[in-house]
């Protein structure tokens, strides 16, 4: 059992998560803290968790060996600002899963000097599926990566990129990935309906095909583009298909969103940075 003392600062639906995945995962209760100054919030945690939480961020950051930064990015600044002597004086480990603010960012706020870890968890991380995506400034020890790798890792699988810029990219594949997905599904039962089936059949087919694709993939071995192959029949009904979406340019589009969404975040990490 870890001996850490994990305190989650803000303790919204994310850090719920987290704390609820911990748990799941032998983690000890006891050692599982939340804080948020909304006492809906807090309140909300207590009966799903059974957690002890606080009201101020600073009081919860006094006790916490890994401080875990929950909250939107654009509050950031100022609750790190909020706790900044505190942190200097704990120096505990910092793990930030606020999109977009950069590591020297955070660290200027809570006064520098810190092992600080940036992650990109994604939404899929509320059902314990995340894919998440994690960062290391050098005052991170192997110890440190190893115990925010197990906080993330108990609600999905996570990867180390080596580049913090890598972050962005991230983001734009696995952070805001299910967005497309669900596009997609939202197209295809769409299309079903149009050509004659009732909603309820549409989704049905629509989601146990998006479920089996994946599992196929996660399951196979093989490369999704190996797997096309498989499914595809020359001169068959898929081949057809297949050839109209690449004459619609889908990789295309799909670089496209990619660029955008990665140009954004580096948008909001200049932004809500200063």
């Amino acid at each position: 059992m870890t001996p850490h003392t994990i305190g989650f600062i803000g303790a919204g639906n994310m850090a719920r998560s987290l704390a609820g995945g911990l748990i799941n995962n032998g983690w000890s209760a006891d050692r599982l803290l939340l804080s948020d100054p909304d006492a809906n919030q807090r309140r909300g945690a207590e009966q799903a968790l059974g957690l002890k939480t606080y009201s101020a961020n600073a009081a919860l950051a006094t006790v916490a060996d890994v401080l875990v930064l929950a909250v939107k990015p654009q509050a950031l600044k100022a609750v790190a600002e909020e706790i900044a002597a505190t942190v200097q004086k704990k120096r505990p480990l910092v793990v930030s899963i606020a999109a977009g603010i950069r590591i020297d960012d955070i660290e200027r706020w809570l006064g520098g000097d810190l092992p600080i870890v940036r992650v990109m968890p994604n939404t899929a991380a509320l059902i314990g599926s995340g894919a998440t995506g994690l960062f290391a400034n050098p005052r991170v020890t192997e110890a440190q990566r190893d115990t925010a790798e197990s906080i993330l890792r108990a609600v999905g699988v996570t990867v180390w990129v080596q580049d913090e810029a890598l972050i962005d990219t991230v983001t734009a594949i696995s952070g805001s990935g299910p967005a497309y997905f669900f596009l997609v599904m939202e197209v295809l039962e769409k299309a079903a309906i149009k050509h004659g089936l009732d909603p309820k059949t549409a989704r049905l087919l629509t989601l146990e095909t998006a479920y089996g694709a994946a599992k196929m993939a996660l399951e196979g071995g093989e490369e999704p583009a190996q797997l096309r192959k498989r499914v595809t029949s020359p001169g068959g009904t898929t081949e057809k298909a297949v050839q109209t979406l690449e004459a619609g340019q889908i990789e295309r589009i799909f670089d496209d969103a990619v660029v955008a969404a990665m140009r954004r975040a580096r948008e909001l990490a200049d932004l809500f940075g200063k």
